[in-house]
């Protein structure tokens, strides 16, 4: 059993400024990595929209970002946390190799695009196959990409990238869209914007030789058995995102699609000594600059709450 003043799990964005504030605040922060360390960018090509970096790797700026955290006194742990049970002051953290109690946790956990589960769709993922239309539209400017989902999010994504795109098709294995009215009235009268009904992703088709890129999509028909091919440069997938909130269940609220509930002001918790940040919280922005902020927030929040208790 491990004892410690402040728990944060997570190392994406969120994770490692918490570790940075809270260790540069003396309170000896613990992070646990987790199954990924870095996050969702470790699977991003080139970032152009962090501050003070024109272009830098998705998997260059973690590594940063850790070592800085390293360098300011963060702990860290190669843990995987399965359960959590929240009582004041005297939190359990039970891990695959350890178990934790401590006075404060910040939960940076972050969330998991849904994909659709292809080998070709893995194969070129961050090299035309994208889960953020703001983090990697701007890199398909004048070309044409296609969008698959129905609701909100994959409508959203669309009109999005026709501030880039020549060209953006919605792919939707429906004949209507699960998006609000509003949106899908927008979508539909947008002259860049064609809606493919009826149709489901098959396979997707690149260059692979001297550098991967995507050129066309395979799609189904959902009605019948005939297929179709479509010349695209990137594909995005807007299909949700799963939060890794699964060992929270029972010990925070939850909303419908297990996002964590977050309390006003700052990133608190209904949990005394509970808070959190990131993709975890915010279904919204899922932005590294936003996690990043929301990490520093909560480590903030974390050290006012441990002066008080002491």
């Amino acid at each position: 059993m491990v004892r410690e003043t402040l728990v944060i799990i997570g190392s994406g964005p969120a994770g490692y400024t918490a570790g940075i504030y809270a260790a540069r605040a003396g309170l000896d922060p613990l992070l646990i990595q987790g199954s990924e360390p870095g996050g969702q960018l470790m699977i991003t090509t080139e970032v152009e929209n962090w501050p003070g970096l024109t272009t830098v790797q998705g998997p260059d700026l973690m590594k940063h970002m850790e070592a800085h955290a390293k360098a300011v006194g963060v702990r860290f742990v190669s843990d995987f946390v399965q359960k959590a049970t929240f009582q004041a002051k005297n939190h359990l953290l039970q891990g695959a190799k350890d178990s934790y109690t401590t006075k404060a946790v910040i939960i940076a956990t972050g969330a998991q695009a849904k994909w659709l589960g292809l080998p070709s769709e893995e194969k070129f993922r961050g090299f035309g196959v994208s889960a953020c239309a703001t983090c990697d539209g701007p890199f398909f400017k004048e070309k044409t990409v296609a969008v698959v989902g129905g609701g909100n999010t994959a409508v959203e994504e669309a009109l999005f990238l026709t501030h880039q795109a020549k060209k953006v098709y919605l792919i939707h294995r429906r004949d209507q869209l699960r998006a609000d009215h509003v949106l899908q009235k927008r979508l539909l009268a947008h002259d860049k914007i064609e809606v493919l009904w009826n149709s489901m992703v098959d396979t997707i088709e690149g260059q692979e030789k001297p550098f991967k890129k995507v050129q066309a999509v395979h799609l189904k028909s959902t009605q019948d058995a005939s297929t179709r091919a479509l010349s695209v440069d990137g594909l995005f997938i807007a299909i949700g995102h799963t939060p890794n909130t699964g060992f929270l269940k029972g010990q925070l609220a939850l909303d419908s699609e297990g996002y964590i509930v977050g309390q006003e002001p700052g990133m608190l918790t209904e949990v005394e000594g509970v808070f959190t940040a990131g993709d975890v919280r915010d279904k919204v922005y899922r932005q590294a600059i936003t996690a990043a902020g929301q990490g520093c927030m909560a480590a903030l929040d974390a050290e006012r709450y441990l002066a008080q208790i002491e």
